[in-house]
């Protein structure tokens, strides 16, 4: 069982930065393919970015793509999500998600595709 604890959410004004980290209990965290999802009120769970258990692959929906970035520390079993230049659009609650992988650069952008998922952090963006 692998519990995940997100943080740093939070309100910002457009153009703003904020820092998401989502920590994880997992001992064998380099395991793992982990995700940033989110969810606006009344849309559905949408994919944000992806890192594989290396952190050497990432994937970012086209949105975010230039203005967010995930990372990962794995000495820290911590995964990141560093968002700059936010807009009011990107106001949501955001979900850090993780599944065990065999691959090493292993990237997963669909929800179904994990097994764990955190309690999530309000971001909300004003204008």
């Amino acid at each position: 069982q692998v519990q995940l604890v997100e943080s740093g959410g939070g309100l910002v004004q457009a153009g703003g930065s904020l820092r998401l980290s989502c920590a994880a209990s997992a001992r064998t965290f380099s395991s793992y393919t982990m995700g940033w999802f989110r969810q606006a009120p009344g849309k559905e769970r949408e994919f944000v970015a992806t890192v594989s258990r290396s952190g050497a692959t990432t994937e970012h929906v086209a949105p975010v793509q230039g203005r967010f970035t995930i990372s990962r520390d794995n000495a820290k079993s911590t995964v990141y999500l560093q968002m700059n230049s936010l807009k009011p659009e990107d106001t949501a609650v955001y979900y850090c998600a993780a599944v065990a992988s065999w691959s090493r650069d292993s990237i997963k952008t669909k929800a179904h595709e994990y097994l764990y998922w955190g309690q999530g952090t309000q971001v909300t963006v004003s204008s």
